[in-house]
């Protein structure tokens, strides 16, 4: 039993060398021009996607300067408020320079009226600070905070509670929640407890 195409003797059989089936012709110059068109087809893709690389090559190019721009105004608006900031706050310190310089230029001035002078311009600086959101810190008699204080010395007192604030050696600062300067404090120690 002999197969030609996949089939036995007692089904059709073809010939391959001379007979097609219908429908079937070949055109001899088809392979070629279909290897043509599909040359054709892709050199038509590549260009497309070349085009498309080169837009989205601009636009990731404008996109870049944008936020260059954006990155150099921001920061030029920041500077410029950091610099209306600092200005505002030091015009209000102006008026108390002024007070310091007729101080210093005062003769003969007993030490009274000099004294006074000197209230009227630390009223006047406390008075700014207060403006600026600036608020001492309460030490003296509080209970010890290493978060607030500075212990810069321990001593043994009676008359003191243990861990309490003796006394201020300087004045700390913050600013509204944010510790500007710790207050420099001694401590008791207070060995009755």
């Amino acid at each position: 039993m002999a197969k030609t195409n996949g089939k036995t003797d007692g089904e059709t059989r073809l010939d391959l060398d001379h007979e097609l089936p219908e429908g079937d012709e070949i055109d001899a110059g088809a392979p070629e021009n279909a290897g043509r068109s599909a040359v054709a087809d892709l050199e038509t893709e590549l260009d497309r996607l070349r085009s498309e690389r080169a837009t989205y090559l601009d636009r990731l190019a404008r996109l870049q300067a944008e936020f260059d721009n954006y990155r150099k105004r921001n920061a030029r608006e920041q500077q410029e408020f950091r610099e209306y900031a600092l200005a505002d706050a030091l015009k209000q310190f102006l008026p108390m320079l002024d007070s310091l310089d007729r101080a210093v230029k005062t003769e003969n001035a007993d030490a009274a009226d000099f004294r006074s002078g000197i209230e009227l311009i630390d009223r006047q600086f406390h008075d700014v600070l207060s403006k600026l959101g600036v608020e001492p810190i309460e030490a003296a008699g509080q209970v010890f905070d290493p978060n607030l204080h500075q212990a810069v010395q321990m001593v043994e007192t009676d008359e003191v509670a243990d861990n309490h604030v003796v006394d201020e050696m300087q004045r700390g600062y913050r600013l509204r929640d944010r510790l500007l300067r710790p207050a420099m404090v001694r401590v008791a120690n207070n060995s009755k407890k």
